[in-house]
């Protein structure tokens, strides 16, 4: 080829493209299409120089994204031509950047289709091998210790490559070149099967086939994966379900099934598209879907839930156990609760003693704990029967709980404040309720995975570790540290203490304007937005609980435009566990004195109970003021009978969700939704206040008419979006944000959005990170950032 005729084009590529096969493909791709160059990965991605005719170059360019692996995530291509060498050959570079770390650390990945077959495979050497994977599957952030991403940086590093598995790592052609944590049955790791005791009663394919009679035969059984340990039970016993949460003490919060396969999900569950493709996809979180009427799962599986939470294989010893067992499987979290996830054998069996029966374990160390991601497809609008359309063309993909598959992915920002600003990075510690916490640095924030509540020890040195984790392999030391407003958190407490100690600045970030920013910083929103964020509760700038907000909000600073009117938090915390304590105060803002003689069939509270609720009340005694959004809903489930006593959190607000979701093949319930006054702010220039009373009367009055509690539940819906119209109108900002615990309320949110976009507003939620508190890190990294620039420029 003449150089007249040749290109060479120099193509930069921004993603997720490390650690998932890219540069294998790359040679791939190029060799088929006979171009020379090469490709390396840099700091940002992978960089590419290929030379060819101009059309063969151009083919190559388009078959980058088109080809690219499914567990690859291609953010930017930028290319620019450069000078034709006229070289042959093409090849996979070292990278050339000594001393600078890549910012990019590839999430964990569910088993390729290619490893499959290798399962299944008689003839193959790695034949129902538990731990084979290649550079499209597999763990990746489980088994980081260090950066940069190389097998001595793993915990596979105590695994010397075999000469078979090590001429494979070597050579550039083949899908396991550099695929760090590959093993076989000569050189990985292996199971076996403890008792409760810790004693080996089998290992290798025994181990497999004695676990699996115990699971047959009713036991519980921890298996050790791939970010964490899991309880196992069948899925189809009513018995061994009710006895593991006995021992879990876990009385009605819905345990995720695992299925062998698609069909076997089908047979239980109805599923859009949207839930199949998010099924089957690279990061194979828990997907929520909705239950058939009929179905052979236990009940004690997801009591009174019209939903399940179902999940496929994502390793290849969950396929060997799955493919053997060819029944569903209870599949939950290794942990006691308010625990993380248990992820060395030996502290298993103490942490899980009395619960598990017996222990799969396997001797690849786990970096951290890792827990399954949990996402739900959310319709917009209603279909032929009335229920929300998964397959609609505006589904959207929420996810509630960020961990494997997705962390620690970054976010990209719409600009490089941080580093642009020169105040370098930032370290976020989330909050207490679904702990995250988040770097941020130059124009990217990286969340950890989901640590949950920081109420124990265990919990709390899981949060240190993340905090650890993500400065380590990041190489980032951060120069300004953020935290929740509320100074009580442990999270807020440590962050004190790392500021102090490093001598950095701490900006404390209020709530619900970091659950706002969160949302507008994974849409790359700048400007003022109304935020509407709703949950159950937030420390305010007042010093009052919050929850009800809506917020005039920017990445730096926001102001109260409206909120729910107030009520007393009776109790203080015992209120968020026990709803009768939200109805009695809401009926004591509507009635004063005369809440302890009202009396409603469906709101069965004794009457020594409403007595102490109304001298708690009178005198105002541990009872702050609060406008939480999520209480209320509390006060409608107690009133109306639908939740008595809650065991977990949220649990009263779905009952609520779930009673509207059975009404809503009777539109009309929709159509006459209750009212909300929204009070004009007086003179002085306050907030405006959303007043829930002529709501409540109305709901008060339909209870003492008969009417269903599904009725009023659907009601109570309409009326709350329809209260989000009114005050995003008298706001008067194009743009509204939905965020908050509250928000992952499918129903709420699709009434909320429709109504907006009827009425010409465009409207974001959440589609990347949590909208409950598993978001609010990244929402403070952005606002801290940004108010460190404020401060420079002297207008703080």
């Amino acid at each position: 080829m003449t150089q007249a005729s040749a290109q060479r084009v120099q193509i930069d590529i921004e993603g997720t493209v490390q650690g998932v096969g890219f540069r294998p493909f790359v040679y791939r791709l190029a060799r088929e299409l006979e171009l020379s160059g090469w490709v390396r990965n840099t700091m940002d991605g992978v960089l590419i120089e290929v030379e060819g005719a101009a059309e063969t170059v151009d083919t190559f360019l388009q078959r980058l994204r088109a080809d690219a692996p499914a567990s690859a995530c291609v953010e930017s291509i930028r290319r620019h031509v450069v000078p034709v060498l006229d070289d042959t050959g093409f090849a996979i570079h070292r990278s050339t950047e000594p001393g600078r770390c890549a910012l990019v650390i590839a999430p964990d990945l569910a088993t390729c289709a290619d490893c499959l077959r290798e399962l299944a495979d008689p003839s193959d050497r790695r034949v129902r091998y538990p731990f084979l994977t290649c550079t499209q599957c597999g763990p990746r952030f489980s088994l980081l210790t260090e950066m940069p991403y190389e097998r001595s940086n793993t915990t596979m590093g105590a695994f010397p490559l075999c000469p078979n598995c090590e001429a494979e790592y070597e050579t550039e052609s083949d899908r396991r070149f550099h695929a760090e944590p590959i093993a076989c049955p000569v050189c990985g790791p292996h199971v076996r099967l403890w008792d409760e005791q810790g004693r080996e009663e089998a290992d290798g394919e025994e181990a497999l086939q004695q676990a699996e009679e115990s699971l047959r035969a009713g036991s519980i059984v921890a298996v050790k994966g791939l970010g964490g340990f899991q309880l196992w039970v069948d899925a189809g016993s009513d018995e061994a379900v009710r006895r593991l949460r006995t021992r879990k003490q876990r009385p009605d919060k819905p345990f995720a099934v695992l299925f062998s396969s698609l069909d076997a999900v089908r047979v239980h569950c109805l599923l859009s598209s949207d839930e199949e493709r998010m099924l089957c996809s690279p990061q194979a979180p828990i997907v929520l879907a909705r239950k058939r009427q009929v179905h052979q799962l236990a009940e004690a599986v997801a009591p009174g839930n019209p939903s399940l939470g179902v999940m496929l294989p994502a390793t290849p010893l969950q396929h060997l156990l799955m493919q053997d067992l060819q029944r569903p499987m209870v599949a939950t979290s290794g942990n006691r609760s308010d625990e993380p996830i248990v992820t060395d054998e030996q502290e298993a069996l103490v942490r899980l003693k009395g619960i598990a029966d017996a222990f799969l374990v396997h001797d690849r160390p786990i970096a951290r704990p890792v827990d399954d991601s949990v996402v739900r497809v959310m319709g917009n609008g209603f279909d032929a029967k009335g229920f929300e359309s998964g397959d609609s063309p505006k589904a959207r993909v929420m996810i509630l709980r960020r961990a494997r598959g997705y962390a620690p992915q970054a976010i990209r920002l719409r600009d490089g404040l941080a580093q642009g600003d020169g105040q370098g990075p930032v370290l976020a510690v989330g909050g207490h309720l679904k702990n995250t916490v988040a770097l941020l640095r130059e124009d990217r924030v990286w969340l950890s995975q989901h640590l949950g509540e920081l109420s124990t020890l265990e919990a709390d040195t899981a949060f240190r570790q993340a905090v650890g984790d993500l400065q380590r392999l990041l190489q980032a030391d951060p120069r300004l540290i953020a935290c929740d407003l509320h100074p009580d958190y442990r999270s807020s407490g440590f962050a004190r203490e790392l500021a102090s100690s490093l001598s950095v600045p701490l900006v404390p970030v209020q709530h619900h304007h970091a659950h706002v920013v969160s949302c507008m910083a994974e849409h790359g929103l700048d400007g003022e937005v109304l935020g509407i964020a709703w949950d159950g509760a937030g420390y305010g700038t007042d010093g009052q609980v919050w929850g009800g907000e809506f917020l005039i909000a920017g990445n730096r600073q926001f102001r109260r435009f409206a909120h729910l009117r107030p009520f007393r938090l009776l109790g203080g915390e015992t209120a968020m566990r026990e709803p009768s304590r939200s109805a009695a105060a809401v009926l004591w803002e509507m009635m004063g004195e005369q809440m302890p003689a009202y009396r409603l069939p469906s709101w069965d509270v004794a009457d020594d109970q409403r007595a102490r609720f109304a001298a708690l009340l009178r005198s105002g005694l541990a009872s702050p003021w609060t406008t939480s959004m999520g209480r209320l809903f509390d006060a409608v489930a107690s009133l109306t009978g639908l939740c008595r006593q809650p065991s977990f959190e949220g649990q009263a607000a779905m009952a609520v969700e779930f009673a509207a979701e059975r009404a809503q093949a009777d539109r009309r319930s929709f159509a006459s939704g209750y009212s909300v006054d929204v009070a004009e702010p007086d003179s002085s220039g306050g907030t405006r206040v959303v007043d829930w009373r002529p709501m409540m009367s109305a709901l008060l009055d339909d209870l003492r008419r008969g009417c269903s509690p599904e009725q009023i539940a659907a009601r109570f819906h309409a009326g709350l979006a329809a209260g989000i119209v009114r005050v995003a109108q008298a706001a008067g900002l194009p743009r509204v944000v939905l965020t908050g615990g509250c928000f992952q309320n499918g129903l709420l949110l699709s009434l909320a959005r429709r109504r907006l976009e009827e009425d010409g507003f465009a409207v974001y939620s959440h589609s990347l990170v949590p909208p409950n508190d598993g978001g609010l890190s990244l929402g403070q990294a952005v606002v801290a950032a940004h108010h460190y620039a404020l401060v420079r420029e002297g207008r703080s």
